[in-house]
Protein backbone atom coordinates (compact mmCIF):
# COMPACT_ATOMS: atom_id res chain seq x y z
CA UNK A 1 0.00 0.00 0.00
CA UNK A 2 1.31 3.42 -0.94
CA UNK A 3 1.13 6.18 1.67
CA UNK A 4 1.19 9.85 0.77
CA UNK A 5 3.47 12.18 2.69
CA UNK A 6 1.77 15.37 1.51
CA UNK A 7 -1.26 16.83 3.21
CA UNK A 8 -3.96 18.20 0.96
CA UNK A 9 -6.13 21.18 1.84
CA UNK A 10 -9.31 19.11 1.79
CA UNK A 11 -7.78 16.13 3.61
CA UNK A 12 -8.05 17.64 7.05
CA UNK A 13 -9.50 17.03 10.50
CA UNK A 14 -12.94 18.42 11.34
CA UNK A 15 -13.61 19.30 14.99
CA UNK A 16 -17.14 20.56 15.38
CA UNK A 17 -17.44 23.47 12.96
CA UNK A 18 -13.69 24.12 12.84
CA UNK A 19 -11.44 22.61 10.16
CA UNK A 20 -7.84 22.03 11.26
CA UNK A 21 -5.12 21.71 8.62
CA UNK A 22 -1.69 23.08 7.74
CA UNK A 23 -1.34 26.53 6.21
CA UNK A 24 0.97 25.08 3.52
CA UNK A 25 -1.73 22.61 2.49
CA UNK A 26 -4.41 25.28 2.10
CA UNK A 27 -2.21 27.81 0.28
CA UNK A 28 -0.81 25.19 -2.10
CA UNK A 29 -4.26 23.75 -2.81
CA UNK A 30 -5.51 27.23 -3.74
CA UNK A 31 -2.43 28.01 -5.85
CA UNK A 32 -2.38 24.75 -7.78
CA UNK A 33 -6.04 25.00 -8.73
CA UNK A 34 -5.91 28.64 -9.85
CA UNK A 35 -2.90 28.90 -12.15
CA UNK A 36 -3.28 31.78 -14.60
CA UNK A 37 -1.03 31.11 -17.60
CA UNK A 38 0.43 33.76 -19.85
CA UNK A 39 0.97 32.42 -23.36
CA UNK A 40 4.23 33.45 -25.02
CA UNK A 41 3.37 32.15 -28.48
CA UNK A 42 6.54 32.65 -30.49
CA UNK A 43 6.16 30.04 -33.25
CA UNK A 44 4.13 27.03 -34.42
CA UNK A 45 3.75 25.59 -30.88
CA UNK A 46 1.39 28.47 -30.16
CA UNK A 47 -1.26 26.84 -32.38
CA UNK A 48 -1.20 23.77 -30.15
CA UNK A 49 -1.34 26.07 -27.12
CA UNK A 50 -4.50 27.67 -28.53
CA UNK A 51 -6.05 24.25 -29.07
CA UNK A 52 -5.82 23.52 -25.34
CA UNK A 53 -8.39 26.24 -24.66
CA UNK A 54 -10.90 24.68 -27.06
CA UNK A 55 -13.69 22.37 -25.97
CA UNK A 56 -11.95 19.19 -27.13
CA UNK A 57 -9.08 19.51 -24.63
CA UNK A 58 -10.58 22.06 -22.20
CA UNK A 59 -7.83 23.38 -19.94
CA UNK A 60 -10.55 24.88 -17.73
CA UNK A 61 -11.01 21.44 -16.12
CA UNK A 62 -7.75 22.14 -14.30
CA UNK A 63 -8.50 25.73 -13.25
CA UNK A 64 -6.28 27.30 -15.92
CA UNK A 65 -8.77 28.75 -18.39
CA UNK A 66 -7.95 32.34 -17.52
CA UNK A 67 -5.24 33.09 -20.09
CA UNK A 68 -3.79 36.46 -19.20
CA UNK A 69 -1.81 38.54 -21.66
CA UNK A 70 -0.58 40.88 -18.96
CA UNK A 71 2.43 39.73 -16.90
CA UNK A 72 1.06 41.42 -13.80
CA UNK A 73 -2.04 39.22 -13.87
CA UNK A 74 -0.35 35.89 -14.72
CA UNK A 75 1.68 33.50 -12.61
CA UNK A 76 2.73 30.90 -15.20
CA UNK A 77 4.52 31.73 -18.45
CA UNK A 78 4.16 29.14 -21.21
CA UNK A 79 6.99 29.76 -23.67
CA UNK A 80 5.88 28.04 -26.86
CA UNK A 81 8.19 28.16 -29.82
CA UNK A 82 11.60 29.32 -30.97
CA UNK A 83 13.22 32.03 -28.86
CA UNK A 84 15.60 34.21 -30.83
CA UNK A 85 18.21 36.43 -29.22
CA UNK A 86 16.21 39.45 -30.33
CA UNK A 87 13.13 38.14 -28.50
CA UNK A 88 15.07 36.82 -25.47
CA UNK A 89 15.34 40.24 -23.86
CA UNK A 90 11.56 40.70 -24.17
CA UNK A 91 10.85 37.28 -22.66
CA UNK A 92 13.17 38.03 -19.73
CA UNK A 93 11.59 41.47 -19.16
CA UNK A 94 8.07 40.01 -19.18
CA UNK A 95 9.18 37.28 -16.75
CA UNK A 96 10.60 39.88 -14.38
CA UNK A 97 7.29 41.81 -14.47
CA UNK A 98 5.33 38.78 -13.26
CA UNK A 99 4.41 38.71 -9.58
CA UNK A 100 5.74 36.05 -7.22
CA UNK A 101 5.21 33.12 -7.12
CA UNK A 102 5.76 32.49 -10.81
CA UNK A 103 6.41 29.41 -12.89
CA UNK A 104 7.65 28.74 -16.44
CA UNK A 105 6.77 25.92 -18.85
CA UNK A 106 9.03 25.40 -21.90
CA UNK A 107 6.71 24.07 -24.59
CA UNK A 108 8.31 22.16 -27.44
CA UNK A 109 11.80 21.31 -28.58
CA UNK A 110 12.59 24.86 -29.71
CA UNK A 111 11.77 26.45 -26.35
CA UNK A 112 13.54 23.67 -24.43
CA UNK A 113 16.75 23.26 -26.45
CA UNK A 114 16.61 25.47 -29.54
CA UNK A 115 15.16 22.60 -31.56
CA UNK A 116 16.55 22.05 -35.03
CA UNK A 117 17.86 25.62 -35.22
CA UNK A 118 21.59 25.68 -34.44
CA UNK A 119 22.17 29.18 -35.72
CA UNK A 120 23.62 32.44 -34.47
CA UNK A 121 20.13 33.92 -34.06
CA UNK A 122 18.47 31.20 -31.96
CA UNK A 123 18.72 30.87 -28.20
CA UNK A 124 19.52 27.25 -27.34
CA UNK A 125 16.90 26.88 -24.62
CA UNK A 126 14.82 29.41 -22.74
CA UNK A 127 16.35 28.14 -19.48
CA UNK A 128 19.38 30.28 -20.28
CA UNK A 129 17.38 33.43 -19.48
CA UNK A 130 14.56 32.31 -17.12
CA UNK A 131 14.28 29.38 -14.69
CA UNK A 132 12.10 26.64 -16.19
CA UNK A 133 9.89 24.43 -14.01
CA UNK A 134 8.51 21.97 -16.59
CA UNK A 135 9.94 20.96 -19.97
CA UNK A 136 7.83 19.51 -22.80
CA UNK A 137 9.25 17.63 -25.75
CA UNK A 138 7.81 17.43 -29.23
CA UNK A 139 7.77 19.39 -32.45
CA UNK A 140 5.09 20.57 -32.04
CA UNK A 141 3.86 18.91 -28.86
CA UNK A 142 0.25 17.74 -28.81
CA UNK A 143 -2.31 19.57 -26.64
CA UNK A 144 -2.49 16.47 -24.42
CA UNK A 145 1.22 16.90 -23.70
CA UNK A 146 0.60 20.47 -22.55
CA UNK A 147 -2.18 19.28 -20.25
CA UNK A 148 0.21 16.67 -18.84
CA UNK A 149 2.87 19.33 -18.29
CA UNK A 150 0.36 21.58 -16.52
CA UNK A 151 -0.67 18.67 -14.26
CA UNK A 152 3.02 18.12 -13.43
CA UNK A 153 3.30 21.83 -12.64
CA UNK A 154 0.28 21.53 -10.34
CA UNK A 155 1.99 18.63 -8.55
CA UNK A 156 5.14 20.71 -8.15
CA UNK A 157 3.14 23.64 -6.76
CA UNK A 158 1.44 21.28 -4.31
CA UNK A 159 4.82 20.17 -2.91
CA UNK A 160 6.22 23.69 -2.34
CA UNK A 161 6.82 25.19 1.10
CA UNK A 162 4.59 28.22 0.66
CA UNK A 163 4.49 29.55 4.24
CA UNK A 164 8.28 29.63 4.41
CA UNK A 165 8.34 31.48 1.07
CA UNK A 166 5.83 34.03 2.34
CA UNK A 167 7.87 34.97 5.40
CA UNK A 168 11.45 34.62 4.10
CA UNK A 169 13.08 37.38 2.03
CA UNK A 170 13.49 36.48 -1.64
CA UNK A 171 16.91 35.42 -2.89
CA UNK A 172 18.34 36.59 -6.19
CA UNK A 173 16.79 35.20 -9.35
CA UNK A 174 17.94 31.70 -10.32
CA UNK A 175 18.73 32.61 -13.93
CA UNK A 176 21.52 35.04 -14.76
CA UNK A 177 20.74 38.34 -16.40
CA UNK A 178 20.67 38.19 -20.19
CA UNK A 179 23.99 39.34 -21.55
CA UNK A 180 23.48 38.86 -25.27
CA UNK A 181 24.90 36.15 -27.48
CA UNK A 182 27.04 33.35 -26.11
CA UNK A 183 30.73 33.15 -26.81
Amino acid sequence: MKSESTTLGYNSKVEGEVVVTQADAVINWIRKHSVWPMPMGLACCAIELMAVGASRFDISRFGMEVMRFSPRQADCMIVSGTVTYKMAEVVRRIYEQMAEPKWVVAMGACASTGGMYRSYATLQGVDRIVPVDVYMSGCPPRPEALLDAMIKLQDKIGRERSVKNLTAPKAAAAAPAFAGKEA
